[in-house]
């Protein structure tokens, strides 16, 4: 479902009638993730061993040493890492970067400490389509970290060969049943695209180049390995839009893009409030997350990291029964928050050791299906669950500070 408010762009993913993916694009966002930059270096901190850029005359970027990417004169690509990020870059250098992460200015007496005040850059560049995302400066293709099963893996390094001579290639962890010839078609589109974006990666002056992929685009890329039934919208400049995308890199998604009418168009979030998902996003700015069973989870954010506590209220059944039905209702409530770093879980004791073993191994197809990366470190020695997740955006809390609509 996609929505507008106040200038931003919302989109909605829903299973059974239940919120499963909300991303929102901000109007007046400064920064987007995966935006790419033609950048000029401005100075280099040896503290930090990284470099300052100006993205666009207004907006700087931070470009860690370990992000740096260069040719030599013999074509042959470095690697930043080696040597300090000075002997790389100089200031007044000009260098193609990609945001890694987004930034959204809040006017307000908290600005100077948000963690996305200055967004992280790369040279590393990608560009993301539904299926593949295409990295110009990788030798070779690579199937996603993501996918661990080592036989799965071996399969499709192997059916990858039939991409050669195109190289660059990274095969996203939800693609892995799509068929190859729409994985083909997908390869050539993006080179295609990268060999467009070439010729205005040249210059003096520091500038966007491309912005990244919007809420839509990403939510129909999270959702590439699941049958899409319908995609609604109520106006049409944006039915245009997404459809024009689609043709492109989703032809199938083409007769599944629905326009809807309602009474009251105008009103706010009305796709939302008319399938009824107004109360499951309102349930995102609370502090806590109700179970089907009776019991509930407790989210509590600090600036060093995210703690939840899972409480058994009237829920009588055995512990590892209750930690699986709240490790659901955990990885869902991250996703749609949007919550990143450090993320310690008080799950209901497990004593038995090969419980906890079990109880470990169960979570691991749970947490699979975030489309960023949760690695999961197991339970310290006071038998809280660590792991850590790394988000594209910031939080879903910071991105609607600014939306007058709903802090009126």
């Amino acid at each position: 479902m996609v929505e507008e408010l106040d200038g931003g762009l919302w989109v909605a993913a829903t299973k059974g009638g239940r919120l499963q993916g909300l991303e929102v694009d901000p109007g007046g966002e400064e920064v987007r993730w995966g935006a790419i930059y033609r950048a000029k270096v401005m100075r280099i901190d040896k503290s930090m061993d990284a470099a300052f850029v100006s993205l666009d005359g207004t907006n700087e970027g931070l470009l860690h040493n370990a992000d740096v990417r260069l040719r030599n004169a013999n074509g042959t690509l470095i690697k930043g890492g080696a040597v300090a990020v000075g002997k790389l870059l100089q200031p007044g250098q000009m260098v193609t970067v990609q945001a890694k992460s987004g930034y959204l200015r809040h006017d307000d007496e908290f600005e100077f400490i948000r963690e996305d005040k200055t967004p992280k850059v790369s040279m590393d560049i990608t560009l993301p389509g539904r299926f593949l995302i295409y990295a110009p400066f990788l030798d070779g293709n690579q199937v996603s970290s993501r996918i661990r099963a080592k036989k799965l893996r071996e399969q499709l390094m192997s059916m990858m060969q039939g991409f050669e001579p195109l190289k660059g290639l990274i095969l996203r962890a939800s693609s892995e049943d799509t068929q190859m010839d729409i994985l083909l078609r997908e390869a050539k589109i993006l080179q295609s695209k990268w060999k467009e974006l070439e010729p205005a990666l040249t210059g003096d002056k520091p500038r966007l180049i491309m912005n990244g992929a919007d809420a839509f685009q990403r939510t129909i890329g999270d959702q590439a390995s699941g049958n899409i039934e319908r995609i609604e919208v109520i106006t049409m400049d944006r039915y245009k839009e997404i459809e024009e995308w689609c043709e492109i890199f989703g032809p199938d998604l083409v007769p599944k893009i629905t326009p809807i009418e309602l009474e009251d168009p105008q009103a706010e979030l009305a796709l939302f409030d008319y399938r009824g998902l107004l109360g499951d996003i309102e349930d995102l700015f609370q502090d806590y997350g109700l179970l089907v069973s009776g019991g509930s989870i407790i989210i509590q954010q600090t600036s060093a990291l995210t703690a939840i506590d899972v409480n058994r209220g009237g829920d009588d059944r055995p512990a590892m029964e209750v930690n699986l039905e709240a490790a659901h209702e955990i990885a869902r409530q991250v996703r749609l928050r949007n919550l990143g770093g450090i993320i310690m879980i008080d799950f209901l004791k497990l004593t038995k050791k090969e419980d906890q073993k079990a109880f470990l191994k169960a979570l691991e197809p749970i947490f699979d299906t975030d489309p960023c990366t949760v690695q999961i470190h197991g339970l310290t020695s006071l038998g809280l669950l660590e792991i850590t997740r790394k988000r594209r955006t910031p939080p879903l809390s910071e991105r609607l500070d600014n939306v007058e609509s709903l802090n009126t």
